[in-house]
C-alpha cells in the first residue's frame, strides 16, 4: 500500500510515538494526522465568503437526517457542485448557510431556523442540529446558500423519553458497493413507510472503480482518480462523493432519518484496530484509519459527539424509542483485537477461543451489558456489522468466520452472559456484512441447540456488494442442514423490515431480482415472526 501522499512527512513522525500514546493523546493525533487541520474559530476566524463565489449548484448531494432525539434531530448536507471532485469543486473559504425546518414539505407552517458554517477543512459539510422540535413529530427541512436551494428532505423525531409506544417499524441496509449493481433496492425504500433506516456498514468500498464504473457500464467515462483504492483524505472524499450522488440513494436519504454504523470497507478490508489488512507499519495504518473516519464523519448525518479527533470516532452510542426499544449501535472494528489464525474460514483454535479476544473492545461490552441492566424498554435491539450467531462452514470442513463473532466465542460469551444477568426478555441483533438475508436463533450455548433461544438475530442482504445473487445459492440447503438455528437463508441483493410492537416483531425480507440493470421491480423473500417474552423466529 502507497503511504498517503497529502501526508508525505508524517511517516517518520509517527514512528517517533509510541502507537498507543497515538491513539489516546487526541492533541498529538490530530496535529500529526491532518495538514488541513480544524476550522479556525473566535477572532481567528475568516470571514465567510460571499454566496456569489458558488456558480452552480452545490446541492448535488442533496440532504440527509439522523439520529432522531425526541426535541431534536441531525440535518446534513454537503456543499459540493462538483462532487467527483476531491474538493467539491468548492473555493477553499467557509460559506455560511442557511436552513429551515417545517411541518409541511410547502414550508408554509416553519417552526424552526438557523444557520451553520460549512468549513473548507471539513469538506463544506454542514451538520445542523436542531433542537426544540416536539416529540414523535414528521418533519420537513431544507438548506438554502444565495440562490440555491436544496431538495427538501423528511424526517421525524422520537417519542418522548419513557413514553408508551404502540408501535416502530424501521428498515436495515448495509453493502453498497458502487461498482457491482444499481441501487434499485434505495429507490425502493424510499416508498416505504418506516421510522428510521439503520445503515449497518459498508456504505463505502475503498477498492478502486474504473471509468465505466464496473457493473453500472457507464458510456460516460468517470474520472480517473477514482480508479485506485482509497488511502488518502482526498482519496475517500472523492469516492464518498461518487457514492452519494446515486439518485435512489439521495431518494432514501430524502425520505427517512439514518442511523448508521461502520463495518470495514469504509476504512480497509478486515482491519482491526490499528492493524491493517496490508503488511504496513501500524502507525501507517493509523493515519489512513484518521482519513478514513474523518471522510466518514464528513459524509454522515451524524452529532458533534461523534466528531473524530484523528483516528479516533466514537461511534458506538444509545438511542431509544420510548419505552418500546432501546437500540445499542455498535462499532465492532476500531477496539478489537486481531482476528486469530490468520482471519478467514479457520477451524477454531486456542487462538480465537482464548478468553483475551474481543470483538467490540471491553469497555464497549461493558457499556452495552450495563446498558441492558438498565433498560426498561420492551425490545433491545443491538444494531452492529458481523454475523452473531454461530455459522458452521456447509462445506463440512468445521471452519468458521474468524471474522465474526464465531472469531470471538469468549466476546461472545461474555455479551450473553450479560443478557442473561440483566433479567430482559427481548434481544434482537441486527448484521449486515455477508451480502445475503439470514434469520437466526441466538442459543445460549451453541453446542447444544437444545439450550434456551435467547434471541434473534436479523441479517440483511447487501444492496448491491456481491452482484445479482440467486434465491437459493449453491449451499443453501447445506447450509441450513449444518446449522438447524438458521431458519432463513436467501441470496438477493435487498433490504429488511421489521416492525415491533408490544406483542411481537415481524421480519420481512425485501429482495430484487438483480442489481446489474436498474429498475429491477420489488418483492417479499421471507416473512418472519418472534413473539414477545417467547424469542426464536416462526414463518409469518
Amino acid at each position: 500500500m502507497p503511504a498517503p501522499s497529502n501526508t508525505p512527512d508524517l511517516r517518520g513522525a509517527l514512528r517517533g510515538l509510541d502507537r498507543r500514546r497515538f491513539l489516546t493523546v487526541s492533541a498529538a493525533a490530530t496535529a500529526l494526522a491532518f495538514t488541513t487541520g480544524l476550522p479556525r474559530t473566535g477572532a481567528f476566524a475568516s470571514p465567510a465568503a460571499a454566496p456569489s463565489a458558488i456558480t452552480s449548484d452545490p446541492f448535488t448531494l442533496a440532504v440527509a437526517s439522523g439520529d432522531p432525539l425526541p426535541d431534536s434531530v441531525l440535518l446534513w448536507t454537503r456543499l459540493a457542485p462538483l462532487p467527483l471532485e476531491p474538493t467539491g469543486g468548492m473555493p477553499p473559504s467557509r460559506f455560511d448557510v442557511s436552513w429551515e425546518v417545517a411541518r409541511d414539505s410547502a414550508f408554509r407552517r416553519v417552526v424552526r431556523r438557523g444557520g451553520a458554517a460549512a468549513h473548507p477543512e471539513f469538506n463544506h459539510a454542514v451538520h445542523a442540529e436542531v433542537r426544540g422540535l416536539d416529540a414523535a413529530t414528521e418533519y420537513f427541512y431544507r438548506f438554502r446558500i444565495g440562490q440555491w436551494i436544496s431538495p427538501v428532505g423528511r424526517t421525524r423525531t422520537a417519542p418522548p423519553a419513557g413514553a408508551a409506544v404502540s408501535s416502530l417499524t424501521f428498515a436495515l441496509a448495509s453493502c453498497q458497493r458502487y461498482d457491482q449493481g444499481y441501487y434499485t433496492a434505495y429507490g425502493h425504500l424510499a416508498n416505504e413507510d418506516v421510522d428510521a433506516v439503520f445503515h449497518l456498514g459498508d456504505y463505502l468500498y475503498e477498492y478502486a472503480v474504473n471509468a465505466s464504473a464496473g457493473a453500472r457500464a457507464y458510456s460516460e467515462p468517470l474520472p480517473a482518480h477514482l480508479n485506485h483504492e482509497t488511502v488518502t483524505l482526498d482519496d475517500y472524499r472523492a469516492r464518498y462523493g461518487l457514492y452519494k450522488s446515486d439518485p435512489d440513494q439521495i431518494a432514501a436519504h430524502l425520505a427517512h432519518p439514518f442511523i448508521v454504523t461502520w463495518d470495514d470497507h469504509e476504512t480497509e478490508n478486515n482491519y482491526a484496530d490499528d492493524n491493517p489488512e496490508n503488511s504496513v507499519p501500524p502507525e501507517e495504518f493509523l493515519v489512513r484509519r484518521a482519513a478514513a473516519y474523518r471522510a466518514y464523519w464528513e459524509n454522515q448525518p451524524l452529532r458533534l459527539p461523534q466528531q473524530p479527533t484523528g483516528p479516533d470516532l466514537k461511534l458506538y452510542r444509545r438511542l431509544k424509542w420510548g419505552r418500546l426499544a432501546q437500540f445499542d449501535i455498535l462499532d465492532t472494528r476500531q477496539y478489537r483485537t486481531n482476528q486469530a489464525n490468520g482471519d478467514g474460514w479457520k477451524v477454531p483454535t486456542a487462538e480465537s477461543e482464548a478468553e483475551s479476544m474481543t470483538l467490540p473492545g471491553l469497555e464497549q461490552e461493558k457499556w452495552l451489558t450495563d446498558g441492558w441492566r438498565r433498560s426498561k424498554a420492551t425490545w433491545n435491539v443491538v444494531p452492529q456489522q458481523v454475523t452473531f450467531a454461530r455459522r458452521d462452514n456447509p462445506n463440512g470442513s468445521g471452519t468458521r468466520s474468524m471474522d465474526s463473532w464465531d472469531g470471538y466465542p469468549a466476546s461472545r460469551r461474555r455479551v450473553l452472559d450479560g443478557w442473561k444477568a440483566s433479567g430482559q426478555s427481548n434481544l434482537m441483533v441486527l448484521t449486515g456484512d455477508v451480502h445475503v438475508h439470514y434469520g437466526l436463533n441466538i442459543h445460549d450455548d451453541f453446542d447444544d441447540l437444545s439450550s434456551p433461544v435467547l434471541g434473534t438475530e436479523v441479517v440483511t442482504s447487501s444492496i448491491t456488494s456481491g452482484g445479482n445473487g440467486a434465491e437459493r445459492p449453491a449451499n443453501w440447503a447445506a447450509y441450513l442442514e449444518r446449522n438447524p438455528h438458521m431458519k432463513f437463508y436467501n441470496g438477493l441483493r435487498g433490504y429488511t423490515t421489521v416492525s415491533l410492537d408490544a406483542d411481537g416483531a415481524e421480519i420481512t425480507y425485501k429482495n430484487v431480482a438483480k442489481v446489474s440493470t436498474p429498475g429491477a421491480p420489488l418483492t417479499v423473500g421471507g416473512r418472519f415472526f418472534t413473539e414477545a417474552g417467547n424469542p426464536g423466529l416462526v414463518e409469518a
